[in-house]
């Protein structure tokens, strides 16, 4: 019994030490295969200034005028780090949307005041024109100045420049993109639609920060930063990430657990469930309000407690005005 025991374990031990042979080369070649075309944050940066010059059109006389003011630009960043290099460059001096508008400049181009929008994708769309960002362009109606905001927030944010152009970062599930089409008036004639800041604090549970202050079209709130399939593709990030690993009230939290939406429409935020395993409620005045999976959400009201499993936090709105 004791030969032919050994000669199986043999086997099944030589087996495994081939099936790792083939992952280090499967994986070695990935690296190779991703590495060998990648761009340096700059050039990625410059290509897209260079796209948005494409877009200057000639008004006679001599006159050129570039025919949007804003401008939403979603950057592939598989990774972590990826997405920091990027950030790095386009929120540095000068700034994403600075370089646009002294290109506008240089071009001599009238430029009023521009937004730029931008999000980071774990992976490239169908439709892209380049395979390491996408960019839509849409005028909106305006009846007053775009307010800029700034954010301490390194997820999402709206900061002002010093050139004529503000820049919105934010980070929407992996694969979301921009919709819309050019030239489409979306805002209201009387309604400012640049999202209102809600802050987010943490109750119950740890995140990876205490307190969230946020102004972004969409907010996901997990558990984990990164949230990968089983092929350990990029299909999220959460803007509000508890920590994986760390205690019962944490687990408690799906990786994909639940997000927020701002509605331009009515300048209000909407809680969603996104299918979690111990469900989503709103805490208000005493009461208890479930959010059901795939519906249209449950409008937050300052002072709510939203409640993602056993974790817990509170929502404010610092521009009473605007909730």
């Amino acid at each position: 019994m004791g030969a032919p025991l050994a000669v199986n374990m043999d086997i099944l031990g030589k087996a495994r030490k081939f099936e790792s042979k083939i992952a280090r080369k499967l994986d070695r070649a990935a690296r190779e295969l991703m590495g060998a075309g990648a761009r340096e944050p700059i050039e990625i940066v410059n290509l897209i200034v260079d796209a948005v010059e494409q877009e200057i059109q000639s008004s006679g006389r001599g006159r050129r005028v570039f025919p949007f003011n804003r401008i939403a630009v979603s950057v592939l960043a598989p990774t972590r780090d990826a997405r920091a290099r990027l950030e790095a460059v386009m929120d540095g001096e000068p700034s994403l949307a600075q370089r646009i508008v002294e290109r506008l400049r240089a071009a001599r181009c009238g430029v009023e005041d521009i937004v730029v929008d931008t999000a980071f994708v774990g992976r490239s769309q169908k439709g892209w024109a380049h395979q390491d960002f996408h960019i839509e362009f849409y005028r909106d109606a305006r009846t007053n100045t775009t307010q800029h905001r700034s954010d301490t927030s390194p997820r999402a944010d709206v900061a002002q420049t010093t050139s004529g152009a503000s820049t919105r970062t934010a980070a929407p599930s992996a694969g979301g993109a921009h919709t819309g089409t050019k030239s489409s008036a979306k805002t209201s004639a009387a309604l400012d639609t640049t999202p209102a800041r809600i802050e987010l604090t943490v109750l119950v549970g740890t995140a990876e920060q205490a307190m969230y202050s946020l102004a972004a079209d969409r907010i996901d709130l997990g558990r984990s930063v990164e949230v990968r399939d089983r092929r350990h593709r990029l299909v999220r990030m959460n803007h509000v990430a508890f920590i994986d690993q760390r205690g019962e009230v944490n687990q408690s939290v799906s990786r994909q657990h639940a997000h927020i939406t701002f509605d331009a429409g009515t300048g209000t935020y909407r809680l969603h469930d996104d299918g979690s395993v111990h469900g989503t409620d709103i805490m208000r005045n005493g009461r208890t309000i479930t959010v059901p999976t795939g519906s249209r959400g449950v409008r937050l009201r300052s002072g709510d407690e939203i409640v993602l499993g056993d974790a817990r936090l509170r929502a404010a709105f610092p521009d009473s005005s605007r909730q």
